[in-house]
C-alpha cells in the first residue's frame, strides 16, 4: 500500500502536535491560499482591461478573445498532469516552480507592443497556474492534522470561489491609477513573493511513485484542451459552427478514450475508479456547476451593471465585494454542516438556492443595482454552501499518494464548469443580442445610409453605446432620436440576458435534483478507514 511521504522544512514541522494547527500550519495555510488568490484572480483580471488592452496593442477581435482564453484554456489542460507530477516528484517543489513560471511569464506583457507575445505570456502563466493549483489544495490535505483539513479545505475553497471576484475587484483599482500593464507588474511581484515564501513550508510526495503515464498525460490534456477550446469558441460562432461541433465531439471522444486506457493501464494518470465512490462523485459534479453558475453569473451580471447601471469598471467590481464577504463566511459553516450532519443536504441546498437566485434574477423586473442585490446575496449564500464541502468530498475520498491528482480533478472540473457556463450564457446574449437588435439596426442603416454604423450597433450593446455617443458629440441635435435608439438597444440587449439566468438557473435547479440522489448521506464511507488507505 502507498503512502505519502512528508518532508518537513528544517525549522519544524507543519503542525506542533497531531491535533494543533500549529504556527507551521498557519504559515502554510496562508503560503497556499496567497498562491491560489493569485491563479483565481489572473482567471478574470483582463476582462475589465481589454477596452483599453486592445487599441493599444492594435489587436483584432480573434486576438483579445484570446487575451482572455490563452490562460483559461492552458490552465484547464494541463492541470491533471501537473497534479500527477507533484506527487511522484514533491508538491512543494512543484508549487515553488508554478510560482516562478507564473511570475517570469507576466513580465513580457509589461513591456509587449504586439498582441501575440501577450496571448503566449497568458498561455505561459497558465502553465503556471496549473502546477499552482492543484500544489496548494494537496499540500494542505497532505501535510495538515487530520481535525483540521475540512477547515483548511473550506478556506481553501473560499479563496478558489472569491478569487475571481477578487480579480475584477484589484484589475479595477490599478485601471483607476494606472495602466493595463500594472496589472502584469503586480502578478509578477506577488508571484516572486510567495515563491520565496514557499520554500519556507513543509512538503510531501508519493514515497513509492510508479511510472508516470505519459500516454494518459497526453490524452487527458488534449481532451480537455478541445472541448474548452469549443466551449469558449461557442459565444462568438455558434454551436453550430463546424470549429466548435468538431472541438466538442473530438475532445468528448478523447476523454472516452483516457478513460479507456486509464482502466487499462497499470500505472494510470488518473484512477478513473474514484468515480465509483458517490461522494467523489457529487463532489466532482457539484464543483462543475457551482463554477458553471459562478462565471456564467459573473458574465452577466457585471455587463448589466456597467451597460445597464451605468457603472464604471471599479464600481461594478466594487459592486461584489458583498459576494465574496458572504462566500468566505459560510464557506466553513457549510463544511462543517457537511461533515457534521449531511452532505447531500448541503449539496443540493447550495446548489437549489443559486437556481432560485439565478431565476429571480432573469424574471424579476429591477433597473438599480440595489434592486439586483438581494439575489445576488441569495446567490452567494448557495455558492458559499456548495464551495467547500464538494473539494472535501473529493479530497477526503482520494488516497493519499495521490491528493494532487485529487486536486486537479478538483479544478479541472472547476475550469470545465466555468468554460460551460461562459459559454451558454455568452451565446444566448450573443445571439438573442443579434436578433432583436437587427430591426433597430436596419433603421439605423436606412436613416444615415451607412452599413458600417448599423453593423457597429449591431454587433454588441457595448460596441451600439460607444457608437451612439460619438454620433451624440457630433451631432447634438439628434439627442432625442439616439436616446431612443439607446433603450432599445438595452431592451435587445437586457432580454436575452434576463433569459440567459433563467437557463442557468434552471439547469442548477435540475443539477441539485441530480445531486440529491448522487450523492451519500456522509462525506466518507462508514468504515471511516484513512480514506487513502481505503481508497486503494
Amino acid at each position: 500500500m502507498k503512502t505519502t511521504e512528508s518532508r518537513p522544512d528544517p525549522a519544524g514541522a507543519a503542525a506542533t502536535s497531531p491535533d494543533r494547527l500549529g504556527v507551521r500550519g498557519i504559515w502554510l495555510l496562508c503560503v497556499t491560499c496567497g498562491g491560489l488568490s493569485v491563479v483565481a484572480a489572473a482567471i478574470t483580471a483582463l476582462n475589465l482591461t481589454l477596452p483599453e488592452v486592445g487599441p493599444a496593442l492594435g489587436a483584432s477581435t480573434t486576438q483579445m478573445t484570446w487575451l482572455v482564453d490563452a490562460y483559461t484554456v492552458t490552465l484547464a489542460a494541463l492541470l491533471l498532469p501537473c497534479g500527477a507530477v507533484g506527487d511522484r516528484y514533491g508538491r512543494r517543489g512543484l508549487l515553488v516552480v508554478g510560482l516562478a513560471v507564473f511570475a517570469l511569464a507576466s513580465l513580457p506583457a509589461v513591456w509587449a507592443t504586439d498582441p501575440t507575445v501577450v496571448i503566449a505570456s497568458r498561455a505561459l502563466s497558465g502553465l503556471g497556474a496549473a502546477m499552482i493549483m492543484p500544489a496548494t489544495l494537496s499540500l494542505l490535505t497532505s501535510e495538515l492534522p487530520a481535525s483540521k483539513r475540512p477547515l483548511a479545505v473550506a478556506l481553501w475553497a473560499g479563496v478558489a470561489g472569491a478569487g475571481g471576484i477578487g480579480g475584477f475587484f484589484v484589475s479595477g483599482a490599478l485601471l483607476e491609477w494606472f495602466t493595463w500593464r500594472s496589472i502584469f507588474v503586480t502578478f509578477a511581484v506577488v508571484s516572486a513573493v510567495l515563491m520565496i515564501a514557499s520554500c519556507t513550508i513543509s512538503t510531501s510526495r508519493d514515497s513509492e511513485p510508479r511510472r508516470f503515464d505519459l500516454f494518459g498525460a497526453v490524452l487527458s490534456t488534449a481532451a480537455v484542451f478541445l472541448f474548452v477550446i469549443g466551449l469558449l469558441e461557442t459565444p462568438t460562432r455558434g454551436w453550430d459552427d463546424p470549429f466548435v461541433i468538431v472541438a466538442l465531439i473530438a475532445g468528448v471522444v478523447l476523454a472516452v478514450a483516457f478513460t479507456v486506457t486509464e482502466l487499462r493501464s497499470d500505472s494510470p494518470l488518473l484512477d478513473v475508479r474514484l468515480f465509483t465512490n458517490r461522494a467523489f462523485s457529487a463532489g466532482a459534479c457539484t464543483v462543475l456547476v457551482q463554477f458553471f453558475a459562478s462565471f456564467g453569473l459573473f458574465f452577466v451580471v457585471l455587463q448589466r451593471m456597467q451597460l445597464d447601471f451605468g457603472m464604471s469598471p471599479l464600481m461594478a467590481a466594487t459592486a461584489m465585494l458583498p459576494l465574496i464577504v458572504v462566500i468566505m463566511v459560510l464557506s466553513p459553516i457549510g463544511s462543517w454542516l457537511a461533515v457534521r450532519y449531511s452532505l447531500r443536504t448541503i449539496l443540493f441546498l447550495g446548489v437549489a438556492l443559486t437556481g432560485v437566485a439565478l431565476i429571480l434574477m432573469g424574471t424579476l423586473d429591477y433597473t438599480t443595482y440595489l434592486g439586483l442585490l438581494p439575489w445576488l446575496i441569495l446567490a452567494s449564500v448557495g455558492q458559499g454552501f456548495a464551495t467547500a464541502p464538494p473539494t472535501t468530498a473529493i479530497m477526503a475520498n482520494t488516497p493519499a499518494a495521490n491528493q494532487g491528482v485529487g486536486s486537479a480533478v478538483n479544478d479541472t472540473f472547476r475550469e470545465v464548469g466555468a468554460a460551460i457556463g461562459i459559454a451558454l450564457a455568452g451565446s444566448i446574449v450573443a445571439s438573442g443580442y443579434t436578433h432583436n437588435i437587427g430591426p433597430v439596426a436596419d433603421q439605423v442603416r436606412s436613416a444615415t445610409g451607412s452599413a458600417e454604423l448599423g453593423d457597429r450597433i449591431s454587433r454588441s450593446l457595448a460596441e451600439a453605446l460607444h457608437t451612439i455617443g460619438a454620433l451624440g458629440d457630433r451631432y447634438p441635435q439628434q439627442a432625442g432620436a439616439l436616446s431612443e435608439i439607446v433603450t432599445q438597444a438595452k431592451h435587445a440587449f437586457i432580454e436575452p440576458l434576463n433569459a440567459s439566468c433563467v437557463t442557468m438557473g434552471a439547469i442548477m435547479l435540475v443539477g441539485a435534483v441530480g445531486l440529491w440522489f448522487l450523492s451519500p448521506h456522509a462525506l466518507t464511507p462508514k468504515s471511516d478507514a484513512p480514506t487513502g488507505d481505503q481508497a486503494e
